[in-house]
């Protein structure tokens, strides 16, 4: 299989019980401001003298509803690491992606330096299982293992979020809701895997989605996975991981602004 289940796992009861433990917090109330008590005290103040919040809101890749976001994606990172960048925040109404954008962001995303430690890691959990047995144990075991599972999540990312949304005119973009209870939420992230959105705003089912993992899974599966590992039953184990992978996803990117705000406080 593609990603370690048990991984997986692990990775979505961690957010279920950080979200269980913090509860949904309410803003405190935001103190009035004093009323001037003298004509000079209502002009508005220096501007040497105020903190520029635009410049720090940058610095940490945060606009004024979230993430900063350029040309449609953002510049998020989910737990400050893995490449967020198609993920929108409080943004309904935005332009859709051409398709060369599609690609970049892809692009972008893939090949981002973080990815190299991650797919480093799924390896050698992998090679500690004996996941594949074909692929051997040692350092040439751990270099297949290496190499298939970058491969494996560079083509399913260029399937489900460049090309077929691209021919379909489909949106690879995920619009957090952030509205409503935890269920309420869950229940949509889940759907996204399903349904998505149509570069002209409607909805639609997720063809991108399903079908381009299904052909990401046969093609790993039938051209550098091990012989002993090609057949159909395999194809269709490594597509439901895909399937079940990118819908954990979709649940932690929901609930990832309001982990990342209880981690700075805010």
């Amino acid at each position: 299989m593609s990603f370690p289940c048990r991984l997986q796992v692990c990775l979505g009861l961690s957010l279920l019980l950080s979200i269980a433990a913090n509860g949904q917090q309410q803003s405190p109330p935001q103190p009035e401001p004093a009323k001037p008590s003298s004509p000079q005290q209502a002009q508005a103040p220096d501007k040497n003298q105020t903190p520029d919040k635009s410049k720090d809101d940058q610095k940490d890749g945060q606009g004024k509803d979230g993430p900063a976001q350029t040309e449609g994606t953002s510049k998020d990172r989910l737990f400050f690491t893995l490449p967020n960048f198609l993920t929108l925040e409080n943004a309904n109404q935005v332009p859709p992606l051409t398709a060369g954008q599609k690609f970049k962001v892809v692009a972008r995303s893939s090949f981002d330096y973080v990815q190299y430690p991650w797919y480093a890691f799924l390896a050698g959990v992998s090679q500690a299982e004996n996941s594949e047995p074909g692929y051997g144990q040692g350092a040439a075991g751990y270099g297949k293992r290496f190499g298939a599972a970058m491969a494996d999540g560079t083509i399913e990312n260029f399937m489900t979020s460049a090309v077929f949304p691209a021919v379909l005119r489909q949106d690879p973009r995920f619009f957090q809701s952030g509205k409503g209870g935890f269920w309420h939420r869950t229940a949509y992230a889940v759907s996204r895997t399903l349904f998505t959105r149509t570069d002209s705003g409607n909805q639609q089912v997720n063809y991108s989605e399903i079908i381009g993992s299904a052909l990401s899974a046969g093609i790993s599966t039938y051209s550098y996975h091990p012989h002993s590992d090609k057949t159909l039953s395999n194809t269709a184990k490594v597509w439901g991981t895909q399937v079940g992978y990118d819908t954990l996803t979709y649940f932690v990117k929901e609930f990832w602004p309001d982990i990342r705000r209880k981690i700075r406080g805010k």
